[in-house]
């Protein structure tokens, strides 16, 4: 993608204080670095964010900790000291938005909650994502993404009918929460901005980030008395649609539930009859008949190879792609011409990839400036201009608050 590398980036000049761990607050504000925004992350000076150790690691550090922390910078602080935390109001004086994902009541123990915080900036922006909301009678409890995937009715309908529910495999309630709370504060800051509002606060709850795209779970069963069940890789109401096995015993996908797509695909697979079946035209009528078509598509792909199933099925326009590895990725040509495998080197020399960012703005694309930084890379930077001098710093370290 050729780019102006002289035009700002689309949120230069937006401060954000992350005061978080792990990744529901964490990548809320990765993606504003992404876009420009000078994204501050505090971290304990015992050890900092525990994904520095996370999954596969180089040397002392977690992989996954480069890519999810580019463009940050990290400085330490304690914050149960009440200077950690008189340097915390200094810098939210400062700051467009904070980001934290505290449980609920902690922030306001060291007197860094919205009502302390908002008194000292009336413009700032605080997302606030915690297990439950800040409100409600479960408020208190500790959440973990996996618990709000439960409750948001996610899990249940994830896996096989005979089987115990499963887990997406990725931490998919901390990112709808992040995703969330990025949404939040751009709608506020337009607020803000554009329309002569005040400063807020964006309350993100995982449980209710997941509930939110749960599609029509709830619609239905509050008209019908209908409960979703699990239903492995078939998409329930929707035909046909689901993972075939091909005769090399890869298995590919298969979307052909659009009318005219569903045609096609029948022509593909020799079953002319199903394409001209008028109980078959709509998707109503090939839900009603989902097992015969799954039958008669996997027939046809127990038949030939993935290679010949992909070819056949791209001639005839139909949606299908084999189910792709990491190593399957990053071979893809696709994957690199979109720009969405980014090559970059650690200091040692180790070559590492990440991922390319998304979305693609046409003028001002995100960037990946640095990856990751070392635990308090940025501490004197940042605490120099707040008037934190090299004497003073050297105070705070001996004594812990650094």
């Amino acid at each position: 993608m050729l780019t102006d590398s002289t035009q700002p980036l689309p949120l230069q000049g937006v401060k954000v204080i992350e005061l978080g761990t792990l990744i529901a607050g964490p990548y809320a504000a990765a993606v504003l670095a992404q876009f420009g925004a000078e994204v501050i992350k505090i971290e304990s000076p015992k050890g900092g964010d525990p994904l520095r150790t996370w999954r596969k690691m180089h040397k002392d550090t977690s992989l996954w900790w480069y890519s999810q922390s580019r463009n940050k910078k990290s400085i330490t602080l304690n914050l149960k000291s009440a200077e950690g935390q008189q340097i915390v109001r200094d810098l939210v004086q400062e700051a467009d938005i904070v980001i934290e994902n505290f449980r609920p009541g902690c922030l306001e123990e060291w007197g860094l909650g919205w009502e302390q915080l908002s008194a000292l900036n009336p413009a700032l922006i605080m997302v606030r994502i915690s297990g439950y909301g800040q409100s409600g009678p479960y408020k208190d409890r500790p959440g973990f993404a996996a618990i709000a995937e439960s409750m948001a009715g996610m899990r249940y309908v994830t896996g096989y009918p005979d089987r115990p529910p499963v887990r997406v495999g990725v931490s998919i309630g901390d990112t709808l929460a992040s995703l969330y709370g990025v949404i939040g504060a751009m709608m506020a800051m337009h607020h803000l901005k554009v329309n002569g509002g005040k400063g807020q606060f964006i309350d993100v709850a995982l449980y209710e980030a997941v509930f939110g795209v749960m599609e029509s779970l709830i619609p239905e069963f509050s008209a019908t008395g209908f409960i979703r069940e699990r239903s492995g890789s078939s998409m329930p109401g929707i035909s046909p649609s689901n993972t075939y096995l091909c005769a090399d015993g890869s298995y590919v996908v298969i979307a052909g539930n659009g009318d005219s797509i569903f045609k096609r695909l029948m022509q593909a697979i020799g079953r002319a009859d199903l394409a001209d079946d008028p109980r078959l035209a709509k998707n109503d009528g090939r839900a009603r008949y989902n097992d015969e078509l799954d039958d008669a598509i996997g027939a046809w792909t127990g038949q030939h190879s993935l290679e010949q199933v992909l070819a056949a099925l791209q001639q005839a326009d139909v949606p299908c792609g084999k189910i792709y590895n990491a190593a399957d990725i990053a071979s893809d040509p696709h994957f690199a011409a979109r720009e969405m495998i980014g090559h970059h080197t650690l200091e040692d020399g180790q070559a590492v990839d990440i991922p390319g960012i998304v979305p693609k703005l046409s003028a001002t694309p995100g960037q990946t400036r640095w990856l990751g930084p070392t635990l308090g890379q940025h501490t004197e930077e940042v605490l120099a201009s707040i008037g934190i001098d090299a004497a003073r710093l050297a105070d705070l370290k001996a004594r812990g608050v650094v």
